[in-house]
């Protein structure tokens, strides 16, 4: 298992059905893609047809809303199986799912679930994480979730959770700038005190969003543009972290591919203002 950090990738998209054969027929300024994992843990099909044709061209991660990792319930032996067949297929860059749960006793909840931040938990997370990454034979990235609820029990804060799972279980990190605002928002904590208690040296994308502002609460949809002042976060995570494998994630109400392709270039935009044009280049 291989304990060389990945490459910065540029500016990517998350790969939707519905503009397959525009990427193919155009090459639309795009440097990489993300992929859903469990929508091609298949054993053929259109999709997956459409896919190697994809990772012919682009470089591809792999991302998942089903491993579970706080569950209780033991690691689904079936479902590591079909990933890892998956990820020889495609060769990732890396392999993310969320620092969540999603189920308990056989039953997918489909949501990603939060857990209690205490040295409990922690334990239990490092543990299966290592299970994952011998399993794998390659290191897992982490995402943090957006979240409605908080703990009483908790023992610690969300980053200082996420740090030590990524220190004790030396795994990477996806820092989700909108998941960071929405629970920001919802719990009355810092994103600034987020941004800088997270370890630098183990975060290698991030994951730029829109979301459903409800006043009392932000519901993290997926479903609109990014906003201002999700923006506005961007630029400072951009600013603290420096060259990062950047993505525009899209989930609901798609639009064509050329708004992403512009939402995109607005990324870009602003990680070229923050960081400058040769340290971009650099990176690449």
């Amino acid at each position: 298992m291989s304990s060389d950090k990945p490459p910065y990738l540029g500016f990517g998209l998350g790969l939707r059905p519905q503009h397959y054969q525009e990427i193919l027929d155009a090459s639309p300024a795009i440097d990489w893609f993300e992929i859903i994992s469990e929508n091609y843990m298949i054993e053929g099909g259109q999709p997956l047809h459409m896919l190697d044709r994809i990772c012919e061209r682009y470089p591809v991660v792999m991302h998942g809303v089903s491993l579970s990792i706080a569950s209780t319930a033991p690691l689904d032996l079936d479902y590591l199986g079909a990933l890892k067949t998956l990820a020889d297929r495609v060769k990732p860059k890396w392999i993310s799912d969320h620092l969540c749960w999603t189920g308990v006793h056989g039953v997918n909840l489909h949501d990603l679930l939060p857990i209690p931040y205490t040295e409990e938990a922690l334990d239990h997370v490092v543990a299966r994480v290592g299970q994952v990454q011998d399993f794998l034979d390659r290191r897992l990235t982490l995402e943090n979730v957006s979240s409605y609820i908080t703990f009483g029990q908790s023992e610690m804060t969300e980053w200082e959770f996420v740090s030590e799972v990524a220190k004790r279980a030396d795994c990477w990190l996806l820092f989700d700038v909108n998941n960071v605002y929405v629970s920001a928002f919802n719990h009355g904590f810092s994103t600034d005190e987020f941004l800088h208690g997270v370890p630098r040296d183990r975060v290698v994308q991030f994951h730029v969003a829109g979301h459903s502002h409800e006043e009392s609460h932000i519901i993290d949809t997926h479903d609109h543009p990014v906003c201002d002042e999700v923006w506005d976060f961007y630029r400072d995570t951009v600013g603290h972290f420096g060259p990062v494998s950047t993505m525009i994630e899209r989930d609901d109400n798609i639009p064509p591919l050329a708004e992403l392709v512009d939402e995109l270039d607005h990324a870009r935009a602003i990680a070229r203002a923050v960081l400058g044009e040769k340290r971009l280049e650099a990176a690449e």
